[in-house]
């Protein structure tokens, strides 16, 4: 039972733990979906999943339900999640911590609910696509539908934006002593989320108008996303540097992978879809050339955030320990982040390209690290979860 009517004590991150869900549900759709065949669609859909449930191999049929069942059960904690979070934080608006929030560097943390929203889509199309029989059929009517919902949480995202940049710009009270953390980067991680998925239209619709119209607008999100990139790093970098790191912030470090996660699946998408809708010819090796890079900034941060986040003693206080916050939910994302783009990697980037032979020994032994980081995470977000529930010993009182 989750802890209700935190008011004062509510913090908008408490949607990193729905998010977390959101995306632990979708990084189990991506074995069944990189692996299995699903020729003649770009996603597995039910109509594909049905016959190899009820197939001669049971190996199969075992793990392929395991994989639904772990969809189905995090898609629906998502859910439970997220209308927690809406009720919270309608009780939260009401009290003088929200005003508070509202005139400090903290108001960009608000970008979370468009994130969480954006993942809410991702994660509804998901389960439509393998538990509803025969939507593909009529997927060309739920493309302008995507669209729309996208581009209205888009909207929101960019009003909040604004109001955020207005008060700053009007009052100059933004505080540099405070910002020695990447939190900022919540709103980069925000327009992402949204690029991506206005990409999906782009990439998979057969009607170039919706093609065309998702494209441009998941460009739109994905270009003001890579202008505030180097403006909220540049100042984050500034302030780390001169302040050091805050502890209880300090997985914001990490930030920046599931960013890099969105950004490429988005670069993905958009030559998929200058293939399907423009005949643009599809360079192969170029997915090797940019899921490198990707991954190799993602191993790169992710070292040198460990190996702050351990000297800080933010892994024994705040991920095992009681000095937890919302904040901490923060750890979820790039673990599912790293797994879903590290099976981009593996994919598009060396089976695609005949560097490695999909379900070979070789296809396993890359497989094995994501897959433990994987596990890693969903074992941390469980934990974390925990702590925000009535679960008898585990149960903390987390500070907003």
């Amino acid at each position: 039972m989750l802890i209700n009517n935190l008011n004062e004590k509510y913090n908008p991150l408490y949607f990193l733990a729905a998010l977390g869900a959101g995306g632990l549900a979708v990084s189990f759709f991506m074995y069944p979906n990189f692996i299995l065949d699903h020729t003649g669609t770009p996603l597995l859909t039910f109509d594909q999943i049905y016959p190899l449930l009820l197939g001669d191999n049971k190996l199969t049929a075992i793990l392929l339900s395991g994989a639904l069942i772990a969809i189905a059960l995090l898609a629906l904690l998502h859910f439970r999640l997220l209308f927690w979070n809406i009720s919270e934080y309608r009780k939260f608006k009401k009290t003088d911590a929200y005003k508070a929030l509202m005139n400090s560097n903290r108001e960009i943390s608000l970008m979370v609910i468009p994130l969480t929203l954006a993942m809410s889509v991702n994660v509804s199309f998901i389960l439509g696509a393998v538990f509803v029989p025969s939507l593909w059929n009529v997927v060309e009517y739920l493309f302008p539908a995507a669209i729309v919902a996208f581009l209205a949480i888009g909207i929101y995202a960019l009003k909040i934006l604004g109001d955020y940049f207005s008060r700053i710009f009007i009052k100059g009270d933004f505080k540099f002593s405070e910002n020695n953390n990447f939190t900022q980067m919540i709103a980069i991680f925000a327009l992402t989320m949204i690029a991506v998925g206005l990409a999906a239209p782009g990439a998979m619709s057969h009607f170039k108008e919706v093609n065309a119209i998702g494209m441009f607008l998941s460009i739109f999100f994905l270009s003001i996303a890579m202008i505030l990139t180097v403006i909220k790093m540049t100042i984050a970098f500034k302030s780390t540097l001169k302040h050091g790191v805050d502890k209880a912030t300090s997985a914001s470090l990490w930030m920046m992978i599931p960013i890099l996660t969105l950004m490429g699946i988005t670069f993905i998408r958009l030559a998929m879809g200058l293939h399907h809708g423009f005949e643009e010819t599809l360079s192969k090796p170029s997915f090797f050339i940019i899921t490198s890079v990707i991954i190799s900034l993602q191993i790169f941060i992710g070292i040198i955030g460990y190996k702050v986040m351990k000297e800080v003693g933010y892994f024994r206080d705040h991920s095992k320990g009681s000095s937890a916050n919302a904040g901490s939910f923060a750890l979820i994302c790039p673990g599912v982040a790293f797994f879903v783009f590290g099976m981009f990697f593996l994919v598009f980037g060396l089976v695609k390209n005949d560097l490695v032979t999909l379900m070979s020994p070789a296809f396993f032994v890359l497989l094995a690290p994501l897959v433990l980081v994987q596990l890693q995470t969903l074992r941390v977000f469980f934990r974390l979860l925990c702590k925000v529930t009535a679960c008898g010993p585990c149960k903390v009182n987390l500070p907003a």
